[in-house]
């Protein structure tokens, strides 16, 4: 091995000065440092993430962990050539941002303001070119492109979403029609999701004085809610549902329509049972149609109530468990007044209706559904701390007031007989996407047109980080 020590080498003459030969690479001893080179375009990265307010460094490229939450990145004073680069470490800033803020009175853009950075994943790089445009971003990645241990999804369908929960690390899969839920890995981490099916609420009755429809079935798993208390818990399947890497079609029923009559002094009909909701192995049945008499409650995922004088539908038909609904109200007759029975909802049954002296008769209440935290999300009838689904519809009645929803967008009863306008002797619909029974319909004398179930919803639920 030869050595040459010397302070300088100078070309006397000429414009090239070469070292090393064709195949020969020229390294710097370990500790060494260059000057005088320049950058080429690139920075040295900085393998220690950031978790808070900082100060960037020429040259250095910074991984920034905001998982904890937004912090700054502060600017190195601007020269010529200068190269910053920023990635998002855990893939967070869509959720807590990253703020790049300009020392003094250097630009980003040619503005002396500071940017957010809020794209999942993101990763930029800023080169400062002159006082004029000051820093701008010359590569800007948001493929996101890592291993993941868990469930990778994605929706497609019209009003359809994808969002973060509030907890960060659970997406929310909502959709409120139908589309697709698509699986494109699975891992270690996490291989199963969690979910709620409701299926579309029953149309009420068109009967002289009908019964509510029943609510949607909801059936639903949500084992890392544990040990949260929420009223829907109770009915709570015990396990996430496993997925596999594949498209997962996605079905929300609609609601059933209210009973109808050929002329307005036809034949009293039963209201049409909602549709089912399906996501992979989980069925929820549409809610039982509100009674037209003489045709009592009709079965389904809750059952639909009776006129003011027959039997309820049977809930959690077919049946599974944990059930997805409860039965439909029964009313006795109670001339010379009286009152039609609410549906079924998801956690109770619908009440009965009441008649004769010395009140007018009044509809029975729609069974009240179930309510979840906004952990799943808010699409839901809210009430407090939850969110509520699977409400049946009341029962309509020859008294002054409506009959009342269940709780999760049950409709409320007609009322007032003679003495009403249509407008308020038929029932309230359904609330859409909650799986709420229609409101019965008081048509005294004669029958009146019913009114719709709520449509269902599916919403799913799963860890990604």
């Amino acid at each position: 091995m030869s050595k040459i020590e010397v302070d300088a080498i100078d070309k006397q003459s000429g414009s090239t000065l070469t070292l090393g030969g064709s195949g020969t690479a020229v390294t710097l001893a370990c500790g060494a440092t260059q000057s005088g080179f320049g950058r080429t375009g690139t920075v040295d990265w900085n393998t220690t993430p950031k978790t808070a307010t900082f100060t960037a460094v020429s040259g250095d490229g910074f991984f920034c962990n905001t998982t904890s939450g937004a912090f700054t990145c502060n600017l190195p004073a601007g020269s010529a050539g200068a190269i910053v680069s920023l990635a998002d470490y855990a893939a967070t800033w869509q959720t807590n941002n990253l703020t790049v803020t300009p020392n003094g009175t250097d630009k980003i853009g040619s503005v002396n303001a500071s940017v957010t950075l809020n794209t999942e994943g993101q990763s930029v790089t800023f080169v400062f070119v002159d006082s004029t445009q000051g820093w701008i971003n010359t590569m800007d990645s948001t493929s996101n492109v890592r291993g993941n241990a868990f469930v990778v999804g994605a929706v497609s369908g019209s009003c359809n979403t994808l969002t973060t929960a509030p907890c960060g690390n659970y997406k929310l899969a909502t959709f409120k029609g139908p589309g697709t839920f698509t699986v494109s890995n699975v891992g270690t981490g996490s291989n199963s999701v969690e979910y709620l099916v409701s299926a579309g609420g029953g149309g009420g009755g068109n009967s002289c004085i009908s019964g509510g429809g029943g609510a949607g079935g909801v059936r639903f798993a949500a084992p890392s809610l544990s040990p949260l208390t929420y009223p829907a818990k109770p009915l709570a399947a015990p396990a996430n549902l496993p997925v596999s890497v594949q498209a997962y079609p996605i079905s929300v029923g609609g609601g059933g329509a209210g009973g109808t009559s050929p002329t307005p002094s036809g034949p009293a009909t039963v209201g049409t049972p909602g549709v089912v909701s399906t996501f992979s192995t989980i069925t929820s049945t549409g809610g039982g149609g509100g009674a037209g008499r003489p045709t009592g409650g009709q079965p389904g995922g809750s059952g639909g109530g009776s006129d003011y004088s027959g039997t309820g539908g049977t809930g959690n038909t077919p049946p599974v468990s944990p059930a997805q609904g409860t039965n439909g109200g029964s009313s006795s007759s109670g001339a010379p007044y009286y009152g039609a029975a609410g549906g079924g909802g998801f956690l109770a049954a619908g009440a009965a209706g009441t008649g004769g002296p010395p009140n007018p008769g009044a509809g029975g209440a729609g069974g009240a559904g179930g309510g979840f935290p906004t952990l799943f999300g808010t699409a839901g009838q809210n009430c407090g701390a939850n969110y509520y689904f699977g409400g049946g519809g009341a029962g309509a009645n020859e008294g002054p007031t409506r009959g009342t929803g269940g709780l999760g967008g049950g409709g409320q009863g007609g009322f007032g007989g003679n003495s009403q306008p249509l407008a308020n002797r038929q029932g309230i619909a359904g609330t859409a996407n909650t799986g709420g029974g229609g409101g019965g319909t008081d048509g005294t004398p004669y029958p009146a047109p019913g009114v719709a179930g709520g449509s269902g919803i599916v919403i799913i639920r799963y860890k990604f980080q």
